[in-house]
C-alpha cells in the first residue's frame, strides 16, 4: 500500500476522487497513523456522499478541501478570497447539519487551500483574518473552539509567474513563501520558477524544495508561533480584511448562499470586475512585474523554451505584455526584421538622459532591438540607422529639434517615423511639423506598443 512506513509523514492525494476516497477511508480504519492523511476533494461536488465519509473516517483523514486559490487566481482581492471561500464552507457546513452530522466533526473534515500573492502583508493577514472568521462560524453552528481551529494549505501564486526573466519568479515564492508562514500556514507549496511556461526541471523542483527548507532552518521562521503578533500594521488589517471580509460573506448569505451565488453569476461577476482592476492596473504599470512590465530585457528569448499549452494553461498578470514580447520573437523567427529603436539623446543633460531611459525601459516591454545614442547634431540624428527614432531631451529644445530632424529626413528620403519622449505644451506644433506619437506616463504600453508593432511590420 502507498502509505506503508509512511505513519510518520502527512501524505496529500490532490486528486482523489469519490472511490479514492472511499479506500482511503476502509484502509485507514484498519491502522494507526501519527500524521493526517487529506485529499483535494470538493465535498459541495456530492454533501450526501460527503456526510458519509464523515461518520465513516478516522481522525486520522482530512477528507476534503475548500479552495479559496482559485478566487485568487480568478482576480479575488484579499477580501473577496477569505469571504468567498468563508462562504463555501458555511455552505458545506449547513449542508452537515441537515444531514445531523457533527458540526465538530464537520469542521475538522476540511483543508483550506489559499494562493499566496505579492501584496506581502495584506497575504499573511489574509491568513490570519480566515482563521478568526472561521473560528466563529464554527461556533456559530455549535462547534467546539478545540475544533474551529483552521487547516490551512498556502501556495505561491500562480498568477505573478512571468516567463520572461522567469529566475524573478525564485524570489517572488520565496516572499510569497514569508507571508505563508507569518500568516500561520500548516503546509505550504513552493512552485518552481519554470512551472507556469515548461514542465518543471530536476533543478527547478529542488530550488522550489530548498526555499522552503531554508527559510524553516537557516532563517528559523519555523521558531516562531505568530511572528506578526502585536505588529500595529497586521493587526489592523487583519481586523480590515475580517471584518469586510465577513460582509462579503453576509452578502453571499442573503442571495441564498455560496451555491446559489455561483449558480446565478453572482460570484463569477465579481471576480470578474475584480480581474479587470487588477489586470488594468498591470497594463497601465501601476502593479509592476520586474524584467516583464518593467527594465525588460529586450535581448531575452524564450520561444525555443517555453511549452505554449502551459503557457496558456492558467491566469497569470503578464500574459498581455508576453504576447507583445512574443508577437516580436515570432516575426524574427520566421525571417522578419527585428525593428531597431533609437533613443537619441540631446540636449539638456538631465532630460535628455531620464527620457531615454524611460522610453528604452518602454519599448523593451515589446523586445524591439533599442540602441541608445548621443548627439550633437540633427543632422546625424537623420543619418542613423533606425526604423523608428525616439527623440529624447527638454520640451524646450523639442519643436526646432523635431523640425530639422524631420525636415533632414526628408532631405535624405527616409520616411523613418519620429517619436518624441514626454508630452510637451507644444504638441500640437510638433504634430504638425511631422511628429508621429509620443511616449509618456501617462500612455498606455499594451496599446501603444501594440500599435508600434503593426506600424513597423510586427505581425503574428
Amino acid at each position: 500500500m502507498l502509505l506503508a512506513k509512511l505513519e510518520e509523514i502527512p501524505v496529500h492525494f490532490e486528486n482523489a476522487g469519490e472511490p479514492q476516497l472511499r479506500l482511503l477511508v476502509e484502509r485507514l480504519n484498519s491502522q494507526q497513523r501519527l500524521s493526517p492523511v487529506s485529499t483535494g476533494w470538493n465535498p459541495l461536488s456530492n454533501l450526501d456522499f460527503a456526510a458519509e465519509v464523515i461518520a465513516t473516517a478516522p481522525s486520522a483523514l482530512l477528507p476534503f478541501t475548500l479552495r479559496g486559490e482559485e478566487f485568487e487566481e480568478s482576480g479575488a482581492t484579499a477580501v473577496e478570497e477569505v469571504g468567498f471561500t468563508l462562504a463555501a464552507a458555511i455552505d458545506f457546513m449547513a449542508g452537515m447539519q441537515e444531514r445531523n452530522v457533527d458540526a465538530d466533526r464537520a469542521a475538522a473534515s476540511i483543508y483550506f487551500s489559499f494562493s499566496i500573492g505579492a501584496n506581502f502583508f495584506f497575504q499573511i493577514a489574509k491568513l490570519r483574518a480566515f482563521r478568526m472568521m472561521w473560528a466563529q462560524a464554527v461556533e456559530s453552528f455549535g462547534g467546539r473552539r478545540e475544533s474551529a481551529k483552521a487547516h490551512i494549505h498556502a501556495r505561491t501564486s500562480r498568477w505573478n509567474e512571468t516567463i520572461y526573466a522567469s529566475r524573478a519568479n525564485i524570489l517572488r515564492g520565496t516572499t510569497e513563501a514569508m507571508s505563508a508562514v507569518f500568516g500561520g500556514a500548516d503546509s505550504i507549496t513552493v512552485a518552481p520558477y519554470d512551472e507556469c511556461y515548461k514542465t518543471p526541471d530536476e533543478t527547478s523542483r529542488r530550488m522550489a524544495r530548498n526555499t522552503q527548507i531554508i527559510l524553516k532552518q537557516e532563517a528559523l521562521l519555523s521558531r516562531v508561533a505568530d511572528p506578526g503578533a502585536g505588529s500595529y500594521c497586521l493587526e489592523v488589517i487583519t481586523d480590515f480584511i475580517s471584518r469586510e471580509g465577513w460582509k462579503v460573506m453576509q452578502g453571499i448569505e442573503a442571495a441564498g448562499g455560496y451555491q446559489k451565488a455561483v449558480k446565478d453569476g453572482l460570484i463569477a461577476q465579481a471576480l470578474e470586475k475584480s480581474l479587470a482592476a487588477r489586470e488594468e492596473a498591470v497594463s497601465s504599470r501601476r502593479r509592476i512585474f520586474t524584467g516583464t512590465s518593467q527594465h525588460a530585457i529586450f535581448s531575452e528569448k524564450v520561444l525555443d523554451r517555453i511549452d505554449f499549452s502551459r503557457v496558456s494553461a492558467g491566469r497569470r498578470g503578464t500574459r498581455l505584455y508576453e504576447q507583445l514580447r512574443l508577437r516580436t520573437e515570432r516575426h524574427v523567427a520566421q525571417g522578419g526584421k527585428n525593428p531597431r529603436v533609437l533613443m537619441a539623446e540631446i540636449g539638456d543633460a538631465k532630460m535628455r538622459s531620464a527620457r531615454s531611459n524611460f522610453a528604452a525601459n518602454f519599448f523593451a516591454c515589446a523586445g524591439f532591438d533599442l540602441v541608445a545614442k548621443r548627439f550633437t547634431s540633427a543632422d546625424r540624428i537623420a543619418a542613423s540607422d533606425a526604423d523608428l527614432i525616439v527623440l529624447c531631451s527638454s520640451d524646450a529644445e523639442y519643436l526646432a529639434l523635431a523640425t530639422d530632424v524631420i525636415a533632414r529626413l526628408k532631405a535624405l528620403k527616409r520616411e523613418t517615423p519620429v517619436i518624441v519622449a514626454g508630452y510637451p505644451d507644444s504638441i500640437e506644433q510638433l504634430q504638425a511639423a511631422g511628429v508621429a506619437d509620443f511616449v509618456h506616463l501617462r500612455s498606455k504600453p499594451i496599446e501603444f506598443l501594440a500599435k508600434w508593432q503593426q506600424r513597423l511590420g510586427v505581425k503574428d
